[in-house]
């Protein structure tokens, strides 16, 4: 038994080729099945078993029991949250079953900079499946889901081609994505997106981010190491080449996500458009990770404004807004890691999207009479792209390894 289990592969998700190739020729029956307008559910749910099993690789069963034991405590808070919601609407029992489905990933956020190893309960996705839970949670709060079903949701929270990273979806989304079957012109349409994408998705994480983080990042690394701690061209070469690296890995992590989603049927969200074109701070955020950043925004940022709001804590609008923006973008920081640099990173977000509404309040009062044409709009794209490309080597934590040895 034990070398049978040795002997699978360890598929990690999107990973290398043979991922792909394992992957398409088991979702085929899905995809026959989807074409003729129905959905095979059995399969399906035997296809994600199987793959997360081999994706969390066989060989790490604390891997695995962390996965399963996470998804039983959400499923069954949130199973008990909407019960008690059907009855009363306690904030203090909000609160507490919040902080209860984000115990886990305090737990695995906090146990490295408290003890200098990583959780046992840290594995690959808990800080996504997380979101989704909390997010699930909120909306049955506000009264938005009037129906829960457990395999339904354990469905939401496991559904396999999104599990490890993302996009962040939400269960009243999924959920009725899910039960309307796609007519036969529809899926085609899907079908055809899912090929572009995973075209694109190949060109940008085996071909751009592979050559740019496994070639020339390392290389202008050590180099600009070499002249640590004094500045260096090289370091804005490890700048550049980072942010790029971090760009197309991701985004074409992404872009395979969304397609074999289409492929099974699920409109999974977008989760990057264009972002190096926004010409603003704000701007990026819609366009950079898109299902993360709309997930703070409405569940931390207008949360608080809304509170904040309706208790009359601060009267004036643009400080309300300020400070929302740190809170919002401080706690993505920490949740990255507890680190100075994460959490830097977050606040130094934060600022630009306080002197972007401040600039932008300040153009339209004061500076009526600036420009705004295609060359103007070129120099906003161009300071937005630096100031995204600075934080993003502040995110990389080199600077933590150039300036004090990797240290703190």
């Amino acid at each position: 038994m034990i070398d049978i289990v040795n002997s699978l592969p360890n598929l990690k998700a999107y990973g290398t080729p043979i991922y792909f190739i394992y992957l398409l020729l088991a979702i085929t029956p899905l995809v026959i099945s989807l074409y003729f307008g129905k959905r095979l559910v059995k399969y399906e749910v035997l296809v994600n078993i199987v793959f997360i099993y081999l994706m969390f690789d066989a060989r790490n069963w604390p891997q695995l029991i962390a996965l399963i034991a996470f998804l039983a405590w959400q499923t069954i808070l949130v199973l008990i949250y909407f019960k008690y919601r059907q009855r009363a609407n306690s904030s203090q029992i909000f609160y507490l079953w919040t902080f209860l489905l984000l115990l886990p990933i305090i737990i695995v956020k906090v146990t490295p900079a408290v003890s200098g190893q990583n959780s046992i309960i840290g594995f690959l996705g808990v800080s996504y499946l997380t979101f989704r839970a909390v997010g699930t949670l909120i909306e049955i709060r506000d009264g938005a889901i009037h129906e829960f079903n457990t395999g339904h949701f354990i469905r939401f929270m496991a559904f396999m081609p999104a599990i490890t990273s993302g996009p962040i979806d939400r269960f009243r989304r999924f959920e009725k994505d899910y039960q309307k079957v796609p007519d036969r012109q529809e899926y085609l349409g899907m079908v055809a997106k899912a090929i572009n994408y995973l075209f694109l998705g190949f060109l940008y994480k085996f071909v751009f981010s592979y050559f740019l983080g496994s070639r020339l990042l390392p290389q202008l690394e050590a180099k600009a190491m070499f002249y640590s701690p004094h500045f260096t061209w090289y370091l804005v070469g490890v700048m550049y080449v980072y942010g790029l690296y971090l760009f197309f890995d991701f985004a074409g992590y992404s872009l395979f996500a969304v397609a074999i989603s289409y492929l099974m049927g699920v409109k999974t969200p977008m989760n990057f458009n264009k972002p190096f074109i926004s010409k603003n701070i704000k701007e990026f955020w819609n366009r950079w990770h898109m299902t993360l950043s709309f997930w703070f925004r409405d569940y931390i940022f207008m949360r608080f404004v809304f509170t904040a709001t309706r208790h009359k804590w601060i009267k004036n609008r643009n400080t309300l807004s300020s400070l929302a923006y740190l809170l919002n973008m401080f706690v993505m920081g920490c949740w990255h890691g507890l680190t100075w640099y994460y959490i830097l990173y977050g606040l130094m977000h934060g600022l630009g999207l306080i002197i972007n509404d401040w600039w932008l309040r300040l153009k339209k009062k004061h500076l009526k009479w600036l420009p705004h044409n295609k060359f103007t709009e070129f120099i906003a794209i161009v300071i937005t792209f630096n100031f995204v490309m600075l934080s993003f080597l502040l995110f990389s934590g080199f600077l933590n390894r150039f300036w004090f040895g990797g240290k703190f």
